[in-house]
């Protein structure tokens, strides 16, 4: 399923399930590591939920009230969520680090590199081989 389409169920949920009352913004900034998801709970019911750079994070929606982030690829992007009537339910910025860097380890062949995620073995991971433009990540 798409976020789109997420967005959209997510939207016919809320359109049902909103009651009166103010929603109250939130903001801050939230860091998730790649490939790790945090939940947010939001003060009020979102009927669409938009993100910066879904290259960076991208936005489980679970009902009207819960999302979960997730870190997509290094990077600091802005997710916001509205309610039925465009007030902010949510505003935060969210940085995507590798964490503690346990668990991955990045393999250079000249100015390709592939990322590997590491248990008892390593593979390749979801993000692939980068060239010159991910040196600095």
């Amino acid at each position: 399923m798409t976020l789109n389409q997420r967005l959209l169920l997510a939207l016919g949920a809320t359109v049902l399930l909103a009651g009166p009352g103010l929603a109250v913004a939130q903001s801050g900034r939230i860091s998730v590591e790649v490939d790790q998801a945090q939940r947010v709970q939001l003060s009020g019911p979102a009927s669409s939920v938009i993100v910066g750079n879904p290259a960076i994070a991208d936005v489980t929606v679970v009902d009207a009230n819960t999302l979960y982030i997730t870190g997509k690829g290094y990077g600091v992007t802005e997710v916001v969520a509205v309610d039925p009537i465009g007030r902010t339910v949510f505003q935060s910025q969210v940085v995507v680090t590798a964490g503690d860097g346990a668990g991955r380890v990045r393999v250079w062949r000249g100015a390709q590199s592939t990322e590997m995620a590491c248990a008892t073995s390593c593979s390749p991971s979801m993000r692939g081989t980068s060239g010159p433009a991910a040196a600095g990540q």
